[in-house]
């Protein structure tokens, strides 16, 4: 191998070629390549490894933690679940529409695996995204105002193309974050997407809220054009459980 070809492919930043040049080389020889097939194999590996890098930092800034699928989640253990439906947002166009999705439903039913499904496959698809727990996601704005950093903030929450929010109203908000929250939804409203999971029916969300007027405004904006999906029944997690056990 060239070691000054070598050389300026890491200078001109080619990992994916440099790594597959001689193999690709060898292909070439043996199977009588022109040269626009052989350079288009050169840049087609460059391609795959920088898309494959990219959703590997997607992935990473998406703080989705232990990784969830829509592949490793059983779409036929639950008959309220409509996989059709799922199946259906996996497609990522509900993203390109700026369309809302809202998992409700018991502890354990599978929301936040099914929505952490989705924002995988949004990642894959190039899609940023950002998880945050309901208690996390005012803790950071809380500490992001403190440090004087909450312009920042707001900004990514905004303009991130998925934004998922597990535990909607775990607990109810008080005036400041309720503020916050308002800025975020309606930064987002009609060209970015939310997907949220919540133990609550959406009829006891306005009691979250100190100020009925700022209630119905978050309300009215992210439940417009959105999807609920309400799962009913058996614990997903028990059966997880009990399929571990038996194994």
């Amino acid at each position: 191998m060239n070691n000054d070809l070598i050389q300026q492919l890491r200078a001109l930043k080619l990992p994916g070629i440099r790594e597959h040049l001689e193999t690709r080389i060898m292909e070439a020889e043996s199977n009588s390549l022109s040269y626009n097939e052989f350079l288009s194999m050169l840049c087609t590996d460059e391609l795959d490894l920088r898309a494959s890098r990219r959703i590997d930092r997607l992935l990473h800034h998406a703080h989705l933690g232990a990784e969830m699928t829509l592949e490793s989640f059983d779409m036929t253990f639950n008959a309220s679940i409509n996989a059709k439906l799922i199946r259906n947002l996996a497609s990522c166009r509900f993203i390109e529409r700026g369309e809302g999705v809202f998992f409700i439903g018991p502890t354990g039913t599978g929301k936040t695996h099914l929505a952490k499904a989705l924002a995988h496959k949004a990642c894959r698809m190039m899609f940023s995204v950002a998880f945050y727990s309901f208690r996390d996601l005012f803790s950071d704005l809380a500490t992001a105002d403190l440090q004087n950093k909450l312009p920042q903030l707001l900004r990514r929450l905004i303009t991130v193309d998925l934004l998922l929010i597990d535990d909607f109203g775990f607990k109810a908000i008080d005036q400041a974050s309720a503020e916050r929250l308002y800025a975020i939804v309606d930064g987002r409203f009609r060209t970015k997407s939310i997907i949220l999971t919540s133990n609550r029916a959406m009829t006891d969300w306005p009691g979250l809220f100190p100020d009925p007027v700022i209630a119905n405004a978050i309300l009215d904006r992210i439940a417009h054009t959105s999807h609920q999906i309400v799962i009913k029944g058996q614990s997903y997690r028990k059966k997880l459980q009990v399929k571990k056990d038996e194994e």
